[in-house]
Parts: C-alpha cells; structure tokens; sequence
C-alpha cells in the first residue's frame, strides 16, 4: 500500500501577509529568547525594575518554546523511526545538481539537531522524503 506525502508546503517558513522568510534559521530560538531576557534584566533600571507579573510571564512563555522545540524534536524522530524498512524517495542536493533517490530506509541516523535515513547508502534528510511505501 503506497502513501501519498506529496503535500502543498508552500505555507511553511512565510510570514502572516503571505511573504516567505528567506532564512529560516534567523528566527529567534530559545538560546536568543534567553539571552534577550537576561541582557533586559541586566539592563533595567534599579529605580523602576521590571514588574514580577511581566517577568513570570516571559519565563512562562520560554518554558512554552522549550518544551514545543522538544515536541517537534520527539515528532521528527517518531517521524524517522516509523520509516524504518520502508521504500522512500526523496530528492537529494549533489554537487550542485538535484536528483531523486529511491530506496529502502536501512537505518536512522541523529546529528544533534536533525534526523537522516539511511538509503543505498545516502543520507537522506527526513524533510527531502517525496513518497512512502511499505514494498
């Protein structure tokens, strides 16, 4: 039984009015969203210092993005992990030029932050995957 996972991801990394992020990777994380709040608190005035309501406020929206980046970082991996045996095909980046693989996913590899399948003995980034089939 062959799945279809060719789907529209034009909406991901664009901005609300419809415009792309050219860098995804210039987001803020929680390692920025951090140093933003310990540079604001080192640089309040001693007079008029934040209030404790806004600050617990900050800390509970940094514990909100560390624990959604553990969620998507658990997905990923269930993600990988789940195609294990199957048959994929993904368009891999060589040299400068795109190609399809198609193969078996013989194992799952984690560099620290991102997850590859291991097919014909390619690493395949789970985020180039075109097609699923359990043949």
């Amino acid at each position: 039984m062959a799945i279809n996972t060719n789907y529209d991801n034009s909406y991901i990394n664009t901005y609300t009015d419809g415009t792309r992020v050219t860098n995804p990777n210039s987001e803020l994380g929680k390692n920025e969203y951090l140093q933003l709040l310990v540079t604001q608190l080192e640089n309040q005035d001693p007079l008029n210092p934040m209030d404790d309501k806004e600050f617990i406020a900050q800390m509970a929206q940094f514990s909100a993005l560390e624990q959604m980046l553990n969620l998507n970082n658990s997905f990923n991996a269930v993600k990988a992990y789940s195609l294990l045996g199957k048959t994929i095909s993904a368009n891999i980046d060589s040299n400068g030029s795109s190609s399809t693989i198609t193969g078996k996913v013989d194992a799952v590899k984690f560099d620290g932050s991102n997850y590859y399948l291991e097919v014909q003995g390619s690493n395949v980034s789970l985020d180039s995957v075109t097609s699923v089939s359990d043949q």
